[in-house]
């Protein structure tokens, strides 16, 4: 038998196709050439100098909108999709948040629930990065609670008014168009909303401790007017929104590994290297039980979001088990960043390595798509059949 890979003991590349081993190679390549020697520092600046041209080369990857069909969309597999995020997590939330909220957000909305007109105008240019779209949900008042939300559109004449604020917006300063959802007399709706339209602003949100390779806005809604086909035509509701979410949450699935993998990877050539006492730290029993628990649940939980790629792709994936994924491998990966952490002792801190920028990133992370509160009751639910919500 050949030697066991260091850096994959458990052989979890076996599990994945030709096609799904060429789409994480591609991506990972990408990365590696037009992200990783700039990200520490967008990280610490605060900004991504050029998203624009960003956006097209990923564009020109085809990561953008992969999962989705025609409108010169890539039309590729849930777990294609699920091991582009992977490695697009592995260089940077942020980078990972971007393709995120412009394929399963802003796009999928568009695919699904908007009219032809929608997606003739606005897919083909996303899909190849010369459009940016956001996702406008979240509220000041109204995050895990959407249902509560206070923006409104209210017709006129034929047209719709939109005033409201949202919050905590991803592409929201950059972006050309915003999926906005908003109150009506009819129930929730959503809307396709041009950012250049008179009344809408999005003004940066800044001081921010994670995701700082990230746009992150507010947008505010005054006397915004539309033409009554701006609306989705049939959805109603939060079924709209909420399809949208557990798209954007299955990539999370994913995309929370690369972070894992690759601070635990930083570890392991971290304490091959670092010598105390005479001999590496990797020969110390209690660093070798810290790499050992880390990969353990790295292993898990690629296992668990291939599971969840493999039901999605056979058109059987509930959004229970999405969140089931999203708590757990969440949840782990920033354990995973933490232990990592430790170590590289005070090198853990600097952006040097990049294992702080991924525990800091995977705060938010933890947090946006849904809480570790609502995932949790979500799949409390799924065991008990007694909702805990209210």
């Amino acid at each position: 038998m050949s030697a066991v890979d260091r850096r994959d003991p458990a052989d979890l590349t076996s599990l994945l196709d030709h096609e799904e081993r060429a789409v994480a190679d591609s991506v990972r390549k990408f990365c590696a050439d037009a992200v990783d020697p700039y990200v520490a520092d967008w990280f610490e600046r605060g900004e991504i100098p050029g998203v624009r041209d960003l956006a097209r080369e990923l564009g020109s990857l085809g990561v953008l909108g992969m999962h989705l069909e025609g409108y010169g969309c890539a039309g590729m597999s849930a777990v294609q999709y699920g091991l582009a995020c992977l490695e697009l997590e592995a260089s940077d939330s942020g980078i990972r948040s971007l393709v995120s909220v412009q394929g399963s957000l802003a796009m999928y909305a568009i695919h699904r629930w908007g009219s032809e007109e929608h997606r003739q105008e606005w897919l083909p240019r996303m899909a190849a990065g010369e459009a940016i779209g956001c996702f406008g949900l979240t509220e000041p008042d109204a995050g895990s609670d959407p249902a509560s939300m206070r923006t409104r559109a209210c017709r006129d004449g034929d047209d719709w008014v939109l005033d409201g604020r949202k919050m905590w917006i991803t592409n929201g300063s950059v972006a050309d168009v915003a999926v906005v959802w908003a109150q009506t007399d009819d129930g929730v709706r959503g809307f396709v909303v041009p950012t250049d339209t008179a009344g809408f602003s999005a003004p940066l949100i800044k001081h921010k401790m994670s995701l700082r390779a990230s746009v992150t806005s507010e947008l505010v809604l005054d006397g915004v007017r539309l033409p009554g086909a701006a609306a989705f035509p049939e959805v109603r509701g939060l079924k709209g929104p909420l399809s949208c979410l557990n798209e954007a949450r299955y990539g999370i699935v994913w995309g929370a590994m690369g972070a894992a993998r690759s601070a635990l990877q930083t570890a392991q050539t971290y304490a091959g290297e670092r010598t105390q006492f005479g001999r590496p730290i990797a020969g110390f029993q209690l660093t070798q039980q810290k790499l050992a628990d880390m990969y353990l649940e790295y292993a898990k939980g690629f296992l668990l979001a291939l599971h969840l790629g493999r039901l999605k792709d056979a058109g059987e994936l509930r959004s229970e088990q999405v969140s089931l994924g999203k708590l757990n491998n969440v949840r782990e990966a920033i354990e995973i960043c933490r232990t990592a952490r430790t170590i590289l002792g005070a090198n853990g801190i600097s952006l040097e390595f990049p294992v702080i920028r991924h525990a800091n990133n995977l705060e938010s992370v933890l947090t946006y798509e849904g809480t570790v509160e609502m995932h949790t009751l979500v799949v409390g639910q799924a065991l008990t059949g007694i909702a805990a919500f209210r």
